[in-house]
């Protein structure tokens, strides 16, 4: 009985397709770009001697990019999750990368494995395209993880800014300097645009709109009836800061208590398919018996569409919302 080596050498390049994406980004971007720089990338922009208009115009840049670009064909697909993760590259950048890792996919694919030309056109463009979409997606939600862990300790510095007689524009400065990213550059830029004369309720809705979190809408619901009917606002941010971190601890909590459900559908999910790859890999000829029977096609599609109804149903049983 001999194991044939090549899916494993398949998941080998896909790995390294994958470490290649974030290698070629923090290449071009370098260390600034990365989330858990201590010192947040428009303070290091500001350092290198960038002026202040032209780091917000380059921020915002960014930040906007990749939505005004949902017309392309096939980068709707990628422009939402490129949105929340900020990612630096511009649409164009991005598909270039693609084609990139598609090329040097199909470079090791046609070195390492004995498939067929077509067979090796098909899975290097999957792994091109598939590897910077998983990268993007991670990317999302690392980032937004971390600005949900990041937005209470940043409320409740404003607070203490406003205590001490601070305004609120010179509370949102001392954010923007003292919280690293990804949230500090987020604070940095609605500073800089309040500055130049932005609202400042109506630049935290944007931004919570563009990162689509909730505990953000709060802050700017907030934000914007203090200035239009009054009132203390440092008792306000520093209520909703309680209710952030509380609803942040209780998510943990649920996120706790269900991983053992999560992990359980997941392997079950995942098991069948591993499963029957492995006897195609082991026992080529398990099915041959079978194979010309009335029943075999319709069987094989009764038992995908189990598979597929368990998934959603398995992530419909874990997925609390908090």
């Amino acid at each position: 009985m001999v194991i044939s080596a090549e899916p494993l050498i398949y998941g080998l390049i896909f790995i390294a397709v994958l470490a290649l994406v974030q290698g070629i980004y923090l290449t071009v971007f370098g260390k600034s770009i990365s989330l858990n720089n201590r010192v947040n990338r428009r303070l290091e922009m500001l350092e290198k001697g960038a002026g202040r208009e032209q780091v917000l115009e380059q921020l915002r840049k960014e930040m906007s990019q990749h939505m005004s670009s949902r017309s392309i064909p096939l980068y709707a697909i990628l422009a939402d999750k490129a949105q929340k993760a900020n990612i630096a590259f511009t649409p164009g950048q991005l598909i270039m990368v693609m084609a990139v890792l598609t090329v040097v996919a199909f470079f090791l694919l046609t070195v390492g494995t004995g498939a067929s030309m077509v067979i090796r056109i098909v899975l290097s463009v999957v792994m091109g395209v598939g590897a910077v979409y998983v990268w993007v997606n991670n990317t999302a939600k690392k980032r937004l993880a971390m600005i949900e862990e990041q937005l209470p300790e940043a409320v409740e510095l404003m607070v203490r800014s406003l205590r001490v007689g601070h305004p609120f524009s010179s509370a949102l400065q001392i954010v923007a300097k003292e919280v690293p990213d990804p949230l500090g550059t987020e604070m940095g830029v609605i500073s800089d645009e309040a500055a130049y004369g932005r609202d400042v309720g109506e630049a935290l809705k944007h931004m919570a709109e563009r990162i689509d979190m909730q505990d953000l809408r709060f802050l700017a619901v907030a934000v914007t009836i203090q200035q239009t009917s009054g009132g203390n606002l440092a008792e306000i941010l520093d209520g909703l800061a309680k209710v952030v971190r509380s609803r942040f601890k209780l998510f943990r909590r649920v996120k706790a208590i269900t991983a053992e459900a999560k992990w359980s559908g997941m392997f079950l999910s995942v098991f069948p398919i591993v499963a029957l790859v492995m006897i195609n890999v082991i026992q080529p000829n398990y099915y041959d018996d079978v194979k010309q029977t009335a029943y075999f096609i319709p069987a094989c599609l009764i038992v995908a569409a189990f598979l597929v109804a368990n998934v959603f149903v398995m992530r419909m049983l874990v997925n609390i919302k908090v």
